[in-house]
């Protein structure tokens, strides 16, 4: 049961009704001021290959889930049809039932027009409820997911965007009663803005990719627990990448990839102290809310380059058939302090390929600390021309 408990405490502190339990955001002897949303498994990048290459993702080249980092993407993958499906173990050195599946697939329309979706489940295993005096109040599995479907467009030769809609919903608690006030599953809407760059050159003689990216996510309604009561937002992102890859002879290729993030959400103010009122960005809208974040922080401009996180992957390719991937994340100590490094492989076959990543923390423990990720890929149409 303690062990139940201690996974619970955790949980609370990432997402749990997400109502600032964890009391003041801001400490004013580390200087520490985090920001914090609902739902945030929707910011858990959700696949192998951008898992190992530190959370980059917004400008790589086109791959299965680009659903995630960017969909307009999928205007310049090579084929037609594919689906693919990623698991990711939870706090896996405390409990053995936390997971985060991804489901994800994409049609190509015609030359032009490419649509896709995915769907995001992340299970928290089973948690036990009791009162205040030790009273067993029932036993609960609690799941968050996200169904999302996106529409592409080649915009140019080189150039394309993409719209996606996405429905979220978020049962944490089963209608328990939460500091006495009885809770419900939340519910929320959002789309993603995303645009995406591509140009082939030569460099040295040699085929070289230039790419770049940017995608707004989860621009959508605030979320509530308590039957309105109290609302949160949704983790709103803004993702900006560049990329270059080249070829090092006829059968060996590299790329290198660079993203900047930051939330587009209100950050804490100084005086942010209880559970269900006077939060920070209560009384803002989510527009409001987005436009203001890049200008509200306490610290002024220099706590809001803080608020700037910063991904580093390389990825090197072996006949097109086998690769190796590495990357660097990094965050600022006064806004979480996540900084790790990341490796994974690659493998890839007529018809599907398998990646699979690992995650080494510099700083603090990571939930996914010595925790392996693997998410395997099919591709239609290579099993149409290997049946021809």
């Amino acid at each position: 049961m303690k062990r139940r408990f201690a996974v619970l405490t955790v949980f609370i502190g990432l997402s749990f009704l997400t109502i600032k339990t964890f009391g003041q955001n801001h400490n004013s002897t580390t200087g520490a001021n985090t920001i914090s949303t609902g739902v945030p498994f929707l910011s858990i990048a959700p696949d192998s290959r951008a898992g190992a290459m530190g959370d980059a993702g917004v400008a790589s080249s086109p791959d299965m889930n680009s659903q995630h980092w960017n969909a307009a993407k999928y205007a310049f993958i090579e084929s037609e049809m594919g689906i693919g499906l990623s698991y990711t173990p939870w706090l896996r050195n405390l409990v053995d039932d936390i997971n985060l599946a991804y489901l994800v697939g994409y049609k190509r329309l015609d030359d032009l027009q490419t649509i896709s979706a995915s769907l995001r489940y992340f299970a928290l295993g089973d948690i036990s409820f009791m009162s205040d005096v030790g009273n067993f109040e029932g036993q609960q599995s609690p799941n968050e997911f996200a169904i999302d479907v996106a529409y592409t467009r080649l915009l140019s030769d080189n150039f394309s965007g993409s719209v996606a809609l996405r429905y979220i919903r978020s049962d944490l608690t089963g209608g328990q009663m939460v500091n006495g006030v009885p809770s419900t599953a939340g519910n929320s809407y959002a789309a993603d803005i995303a645009f995406y760059y591509q140009n082939e050159i030569r460099v040295n003689r040699k085929e070289s990719t230039i790419s770049a990216g940017i995608n707004i996510s989860n621009i959508g309604s605030k979320i509530s627990y308590t039957d309105g009561e109290t609302k949160d937002f949704i983790p709103t992102n803004l993702k900006l990448g560049a990329g270059y890859k080249t070829e090092l002879d006829r059968y060996n290729t590299i790329g290198f990839y660079f993203d900047v993030n930051k939330l587009l959400v209100p950050t804490p103010s100084v005086d942010t102290t209880d559970i269900f009122g006077n939060r920070y960005g209560e009384d803002k809208s989510v527009i409001s809310g987005i436009f203001s974040s890049f200008g509200d922080a306490p610290g002024g401009f220099k706590e809001e380059l803080q608020e700037i996180n910063f991904s580093f992957g390389t990825e090197y390719w072996y006949n097109e058939q086998f690769a190796l991937r590495a990357g660097y994340f990094y965050e600022h100590e006064n806004k979480g302090n996540r900084k790790f490094i990341t490796a994974g492989a690659g493998l890839k076959l007529n018809v599907f390929s398998l990646d699979f990543a690992y995650l080494i923390p510099t700083e603090r423990n990571h939930p996914l600390e010595n925790t392996l990720r693997f998410s395997l890929s099919f591709d239609f149409e290579s099993f149409r021309n290997q049946r021809r």
